[in-house]
């Protein structure tokens, strides 16, 4: 018996996000979306494209929220596929005031598809990415529940991470530079902490609130420090001291209890 949610009765991933729940002031995005993608992408090129986020999980503040989309192309990503996507970003984020920014992602089919993607890249696509148009991979991909494995292979990297991170956090000047990193930062802490107890817990979310509250049940010791680093990811502009605290003190104990719980993320070619 699952304690979380998210699941059907089998205890598998539902799929998070839907085009009906797509509300009525991004639905004009959306569909801008789709007409720019056919425009610098053609059927030969792209597979299949996804929404993911807030927008398709019905949860998008206007003025705030981004928009996210994954596009899937039937070769790897050029640069000519890079810059077609940029522009795409830049055309979108200019036109609708609605969208704090675009980011589009660009993958290739056989990645997707890979083994070893199995259980993060392909995981990703079948349970948190919403169709938008082609045939959709997840008919292509197993159901997926919340163990370990799919722990360890998304997000059994943050001790990798941490040096890099580090790095931006002493290299970041500007308050727009922390602010941004601190976003970052705050983020990938807690859905990496989430994930940490998701096996226990037996369910899903997105919800970053929600998270940080599932993952206190277990570590209570740091469910101040989660809970930190959840507001921050909303509001990171708020707490201009917390990027520093969270590298040096959250950051490097989840880091460790990850690897002891569930082992470190196979490495990619």
């Amino acid at each position: 018996m699952t304690h979380g949610t998210g699941l059907d009765r089998d205890g598998c991933f539902l799929r998070e996000g839907s085009l009906d729940r797509v509300s009525a002031q991004f639905a004009p995005v959306v569909a801008e979306l789709g007409t720019r993608l056919g425009d610098h992408f053609g059927p030969g090129r792209l597979h299949s494209s996804y929404l993911y986020g807030s927008i398709p999980r019905g949860t998008a503040v206007p003025g705030t929220s981004d928009l996210d989309a994954l596009l899937a192309l039937r070769q790897e990503p050029t640069e000519a596929d890079r810059a077609a996507a940029r522009a795409v970003e830049d055309g979108l984020d200019a036109a609708f005031p609605q969208v704090n920014g675009v980011g589009i992602l660009l993958v290739g089919v056989d990645q997707v598809l890979s083994e070893p993607e199995r259980y993060d890249l392909a995981w990703f696509v079948a349970c948190l990415c919403t169709p938008l148009s082609g045939p959709d991979l997840a008919a292509r991909l197993p159901r997926y529940r919340p163990t370990s494995l799919l722990a360890r292979e998304t997000n059994g990297d943050l001790f990798r991470g941490l040096p890099g991170l580090r790095a931006k956090a002493a290299a970041a000047t500007t308050e727009a530079e922390r602010t941004r990193l601190t976003r970052g930062v705050a983020r990938r802490l807690v859905r990496t902490g989430f994930t940490l107890v998701m096996p226990r817990w037996g369910g899903w979310t997105s919800d970053l609130t929600e998270s940080a509250e599932v993952f206190g049940r277990y570590y209570p010791a740091h469910a101040g420090q989660m809970r930190a680093a959840a507001r921050a990811a909303r509001t990171p502009a708020a707490y201009p001291q917390l990027l520093d605290e969270l590298l040096s003190g959250l950051a490097p104990w989840l880091a460790d209890e990850y690897l002891a719980v569930h082992g470190a993320k196979a490495p990619r070619p």
